[in-house]
This record gives structure tokens, C-alpha cells and sequence, in this order.
């Protein structure tokens, strides 16, 4: 079988983790039976100094038309240090989330059980922990209108806009992954303040008599970030929106020992998008030190999620626990005896 992927490097390490994903993706095919095109494209501020677009028309394109999309990462500090940027590489982010219909942002929690003394938690709190954080992604306070500053440059505004139908959509998607798991669905609002939260919490209890065997609860975000850190075993699916999503998944990420081991999916309505949860960590750009771990197994979440490759998808998952357990790991896990990038890739690839 043939899969056409659209593969978007970005900026920083992002070129250096995509290759390793390459390589595990290439061995895959060669021990199912598969073929994967790989279509380059470019995006964020790489594209910004080639053609002043982060997202360029040709770019979307290709993603249009591919079966998947294997992201890298987008960032770059000159950016990020000139608050006066009229484009910015993340723009090109918003703007692919945007034009492909990227609602929701998967993002599996797991610890790894030779990993558990890396965690800032301590071992009884996080052996076991499994959660799966579902984000609303193109809606909110990152997306609605109007935004802007006063004119003196003394007033800054945003606007949170959620309609029903946009929140019914990603309920819909937590309460569906839920019954794949463990029937416990979390609601994360701040429907004691905001009157986004109270159209979710409304919308949501309209829902819950179709998915009368999930357990619901709802918690407030506050206290969601809290129980994240205190309980984390305590969840099996959270649901909530775009900034509340963004803060939690990024906070549950660290429960791990490393942001370099966590993978995502984005789900579109044209196509769907595979990265790494971490940025793009431009001080290590060139260095073939980033660890590559999360870009291999948002890679394992393509090939189940859009080709239903259930097998290939657990033989990477299965090749990384290994290469944990025996040490094969880049020098953000360990410092005694890291492995360089290229190493990693290299040693997954062959054990694949």
C-alpha cells in the first residue's frame, strides 16, 4: 500500500526530528509492505525568509492533497524577541489549524516505567498515569475577533468566541475516545466566570444522555491544573478548550520526565496533523542532540489514526519502550551516555 505524506520539517530541530521519523517510517515499510511518498513542503519562519509566508499557498496544498501530515516544529527566537513582528512563524500554525479544519489536538499522557525517576513527580503519584487530553483547536481566544490595541498603545484586547456546534463537535470526539478507554470523560471549564465555559457546560449536558455509559464529570481549570500534578491517575480523557488546552496538556507533559518523549495528533476535516508536542528549541538546532522520541511516535499516531495501521503503529510503539529500557536516549533523559539524534533514529529504525 501506498500513503502520501505531507512532511513540514519547520524550523529549529524540527528537520533533524522529522529525518529520524523518516528512517523509523522507511523501516516500517520495508518490513509490512508499504510504501510512504514523503512530499516536502516548507512552513513558519523558514518560509518567512524564503518566500515572507509562514504558511504558504503551495505548502497547503500539499497538504490538501496527502493522506497525512508530519509536522516538525515552528519557532525562531529573532521573532520571538521583536514583539513589533508584523508576521510571526507561528501565524503559519493558526493558519494551517485554520484552513485545513484542524478542530481537535489529541495529546496522549503515559509514563514509561524506566522513566518513572525522571519525573518531578514522585514515583507512587505517576506509575500508571494514562490520560488523554482533548483540545478544541480552532476556536477561543486564540482565533476570535475583533482583537487588537488602542491606538496610544496603552489598551490590548482579545476575543473568546465559541459557538455551540463548534464545542458539540469536540464533546462528540472526547466522549468517542472515552469508550475506547475507560468510560471517564473530564469537562474543563471556568463556568463560575466565563460565558464561553457556560455554553460548554450547557452543551455538554444537553450531550450526556447519548453517552449514558461514560462517566462525566466537570471540573474547573484551576483546579484541573492542580489534580493534574496531585492525582493524575485520577483521569482517563480530558475535553476543553483552545488556551485551557494549550496550558494543561503542556503542564501534564512534564509528569513524563521529558517534553522530547510526547506525541499529537491534530483532526482535521481535510486531512490530519502529526507532531511533537514540544517546540521547535532553536538552541539546539544543528547539534543532532534533540531527542526525536515524540516525533517517532506521533508518527506510530498517523499511521493508526489515518491508515489504520494498527500493527505498524504498536511495532514503533514497542521499539521505543526498548530503546528506553536499554538507555539508547539523547542526553536530555541522560547524561552519562547520551545518544546523538541521528543515533536514535538510526538504532530504532534497525531494531524495527
Amino acid at each position: 500500500m501506498k500513503y502520501n505524506i505531507a512532511t513540514l520539517p519547520g524550523d529549529g530541530i524540527g528537520p533533524e526530528i522529522i529525518d529520524q521519523a523518516i528512517k523509523v517510517l522507511n523501516a516500517i515499510g520495508t518490513k509490512f509492505g508499504h510504501e510512504f511518498d514523503f512530499q516536502f513542503g516548507i512552513t513558519g519562519a523558514s518560509a518567512i525568509d524564503q518566500v515572507g509566508n509562514p504558511y504558504p499557498d503551495e505548502t497547503h496544498e500539499l497538504c490538501v492533497k496527502a493522506d497525512a501530515v508530519l509536522f516538525g516544529a515552528i519557532g525562531d527566537p529573532k521573532y520571538d524577541n521583536d514583539p513589533k513582528a508584523k508576521v510571526r512563524p507561528e501565524q503559519g500554525l493558526l493558519a494551517m489549524r485554520k484552513k485545513l479544519g484542524l478542530y481537535a489536538n489529541i495529546r496522549p499522557v503515559s509514563t514509561f516505567k524506566s522513566l518513572l525517576h525522571k519525573s518531578p513527580l514522585r514515583h507512587d503519584l505517576v506509575e500508571g498515569a494514562d490520560f488523554v487530553v482533548v483540545r478544541e483547536l480552532t476556536g477561543g481566544i486564540y482565533f476570535g475577533e475583533p482583537r487588537g490595541r488602542s491606538e496610544d498603545g496603552t489598551k490590548a484586547y482579545d476575543t473568546c468566541l465559541y459557538t455551540k456546534e463548534e464545542v458539540e463537535r469536540i464533546v462528540k470526539l472526547g466522549f468517542e475516545y472515552a469508550a475506547k478507554r475507560n468510560k471517564k470523560l473530564t469537562v474543563v471549564d471556568k463556568a463560575n466566570v466565563l460565558a464561553t465555559s457556560r455554553l460548554w457546560r450547557e452543551t455538554v449536558q444537553g450531550m450526556a444522555g447519548d453517552f449514558s455509559d461514560i462517566e462525566l464529570d466537570y471540573m474547573f481549570v484551576d483546579n484541573a491544573a492542580m489534580q493534574i500534578i496531585q492525582w493524575p491517575k485520577r483521569f482517563d480523557v480530558i475535553v476543553t478548550e483552545n488556551m485551557f488546552g494549550d496550558i494543561l496538556s503542556d503542564e501534564a507533559s512534564v509528569i513524563t520526565g521529558s517534553l522530547g518523549l510526547l506525541p499529537s495528533a491534530s483532526v482535521g476535516t481535510l486531512t490530519s496533523v502529526f507532531e511533537p508536542i514540544h517546540g521547535s528549541y532553536p538552541q539546539a538546532a544543528g547539534k543532532n542532540i534533540a531527542n526525536p522520541i515524540a516525533t517517532v511516535l506521533s508518527a506510530a499516531m498517523m499511521l493508526e489514526i489515518s491508515f489504520n495501521l494498527i500493527e505498524e503503529a504498536n511495532a514503533i510503539r514497542n521499539v521505543v519502550d526498548k530503546s528506553l529500557e536499554e538507555g539508547i536516549v539523547t542526553e536530555d533523559i541522560s547524561k552519562e551516555k547520551p545518544y546523538k539524534t541521528s543515533e536514535v533514529g538510526d538504532w530504532l529504525a534497525n531494531n524495527i
